[in-house]
């Protein structure tokens, strides 16, 4: 629960309104004695936080997509024992205190279960307010280690960096002679792939170049493309923002690297194309678009008539986390609208952590573990 200060100053400030119109209540409230969750809900409320504007936009606005469109598919389906859902993202424009003022806003309002936020920072604020109140979170995309590890409570939907640098190693050394690695020391994201693509080359006994950058120096790559010129793959633990500038500035400096992301690539086929970059590109997903699995192309076409476009991988990442949510609850048979936060993270952790549980989704098929880790196959995707 909230620390015995927050419990006082909640205390007063409700003191205050009372005191200023009294008679008026809201419809939902966090608690009335401390510790007991009072919120009267007709429906079973998930919220989240994410960037909805601002650079990082693009992946909030395709996992709120994503979520939504489980949500309304759930509800016609006739919800829960007859109990819909409802879904509802806060703005966090990727930001740590933004996070944390959506969480409050979102809990307040009767937030019993959650997506926890889109971006690993922002998430990361998100969980600690979220183990304060023993509440359930899943993220869709949140990747770095630290945004699950030492939480009971918080789980994920997407890879953790660990899994993504792994992999990358192990590919670029059975595959190419000569890697680089690019990377970005004041993302978390980044250096979390990073560390442990770095690990993994050490294993396998192989060397490579690196070059850096950060938040400050992020427009102009020609200095670290310059330094890796000679090299037949660079591997780009990043967003698709930064990744997109490097990989013009490769074909503009003339190095024929193969360019290799990670999920954060995802939305980069809309910043570059054959005439800017000469490349091959390609990077690491659970989702393809493409597939010609029944459940990938239900959901993509479900998309596309919703929203008008294609989604990504961040959009089906929303999709399965909902999914993820619902099945648990369904399975342990949870059938109390008003249940507390706290009582139902403890039912949804036994839920989904069970050794029968499993969820085929838009990403593959997923299992998780007492950590929080979802276990499932990884592939990489071309874009040029």
């Amino acid at each position: 629960m909230k620390t015995f200060k927050k419990v006082v100053a909640a205390a007063m400030s409700l003191a205050l309104i009372g005191s200023c119109f009294a008679g008026c209540g809201a419809k939902n409230a966090k608690s009335g004695a401390a510790g007991e969750y009072t919120a009267n809900n007709t429906e079973y409320f998930i919220g989240s936080t994410g960037p909805l504007t601002g650079d990082a936009a693009s992946y909030g606005i395709s996992v709120n997509n994503g979520a939504m469109l489980a949500v309304e598919e759930i509800n016609a389906a006739g919800g829960l024992n007859g109990v819909k859902f409802k879904f509802e993202m806060k703005d966090d424009k990727a930001t740590a205190q933004d996070a944390t003022t959506g969480y409050n806003s979102l809990y307040e309002a009767g937030m019993q279960i959650s997506l926890g936020s889109v971006t690993t920072d922002s998430c990361d604020s998100f969980a600690t307010s979220a183990v304060e109140d023993n509440l359930f979170y899943i993220t869709p995309s949140a990747s770095a280690a630290k945004v699950i590890d030492g939480r009971d409570n918080g789980f994920r939907v997407c890879f953790g960096d660990p899994d993504q640098g792994t992999l990358a190693a192990d590919y670029i050394v059975e595959t190419y002679k000569n890697a680089g690695v690019i990377y970005n020391t004041s993302d978390s994201y980044s250096m979390g792939v990073y560390e442990a693509f770095k690990a993994e080359m050490g294993v396998k006994g192989a060397t490579f170049t690196e070059a850096t950058f950060d938040a400050e120096n992020n427009k102009d790559f020609s200095t670290q493309i310059a330094t890796l010129k000679d090299c037949d793959v660079i591997f780009l633990p990043m967003y698709y923002t930064e990744g997109s500038l490097i990989c013009k500035a490769a074909t503009a400096k003339g190095c024929k690297a193969d360019l290799i992301g990670t999920d954060g690539f995802d939305g980069i086929a809309d910043l570059i194309d054959s005439k800017t970059v000469s490349n091959k590109v390609k990077y690491i997903t659970p989702f393809d678009a493409e597939s010609k699995n029944e459940t990938v192309s239900k959901f993509v076409e479900s998309y596309k008539a919703k929203y008008g476009k294609t989604p990504d991988q961040f959009a089906a990442d929303g999709y399965d986390a909902i999914y993820a949510i619902y099945n648990a609850m369904k399975a342990a048979g949870v059938n109390d609208v008003t249940i507390a936060p706290s009582d139902l993270c403890e039912t949804v952790k036994a839920s989904i952590t069970a050794s029968d549980f499993s969820l085929t989704g838009a990403t593959g098929t997923m299992t998780w573990d007492a950590t929080g880790a979802c276990h499932k196959e990884l592939q990489f995707k071309d874009v040029l």
